[in-house]
């Protein structure tokens, strides 16, 4: 346990020294501005309204293209100059140093999470709003799209570990990213698709009639944490076994 916390503090200390931490900003201020200016439409609570509105410029697009680029950063040191062979004849395992970049991929996605809705907060503040804050859907929904986002940081942390381009991953990334605006509105394919599941399980059900909105919240659970056993089980095999 005290290698693990010793690997793990090694690669935050690395990630310290990066300009990685200006991107958790990003996704969050775009998505509160997206939210600030739209005007307020009476037949909807202006909280929810304005989370909707957030949340789905966040997850559809963002948050899975930010899960990409955290998962490629953690292992681009390591790619660049015989990294992995310097990292790995120090006494560590490959399973202690893959989950140590897999926690600092999973614990950026969260800051991300908690400042989109302190983003939420804190606009709704400057626009008055009067009525009062639906902890309970904000909190399910920003815990939920964090989860979903596990599956896909799996994924990409495979392809990432693969692969010692940093664009291509990136690239990859992007291409599936795109037809999420389609994809969404699916209820066969929604729900399987990883990086339709962050915005499916922010946005609240109820404000949605269609396409995969409608999928149980219980079976897109289900298909969320099996996705990501079987991507992280993937990518660990693949970690252990690879010749570096």
């Amino acid at each position: 346990m005290r290698s693990f916390l010793n690997v793990l503090r090694s690669e935050w200390l690395k990630m310290r020294k990066t300009n990685i931490w200006l991107l958790v900003f990003v996704s969050p201020a775009l998505a509160g501005l997206a939210g600030f200016m739209q005007p307020k439409i009476t037949d909807m609570p202006e909280w929810e309204l304005l989370f909707v509105i957030a949340a789905a410029m966040h997850a559809l697009l963002f948050l899975p293209l930010l899960t990409g680029v955290f998962a490629a950063f953690v292992c681009r040191y390591e790619h660049a100059g015989g990294g992995w062979k310097q990292v790995l004849a120090l006494p560590v395992s490959r399973t202690q140093l893959y989950l140590a970049k897999f926690a600092i991929v999973i614990a950026l996605l969260a800051v991300t999470q908690l400042l989109l809705l302190a983003v939420i907060l804190t606009i709704g503040t400057i626009r008055g709003f009067t009525s009062a804050v639906p902890w309970d859907i904000f909190l399910r929904s920003v815990l939920g799209g964090w989860v979903a986002t596990l599956p896909l940081a799996s994924l990409q942390m495979f392809v990432s570990v693969a692969w010692a381009s940093f664009a291509a991953p990136l690239a990859i990334n992007v291409i599936f990213t795109i037809p999420n605006m389609l994809i969404v509105n699916s209820s066969q394919y929604g729900p399987y698709y990883p990086w339709a599941q962050p915005v499916l399980s922010m946005l609240p059900q109820s404000q949605a009639d269609y396409g995969a909105f409608n999928v149980p919240l219980e079976t897109l659970l289900f298909v969320i944490l099996g996705s990501f056993l079987v991507f992280f089980a993937g990518g660990l095999t693949y970690f252990k076994m690879k010749e570096i």
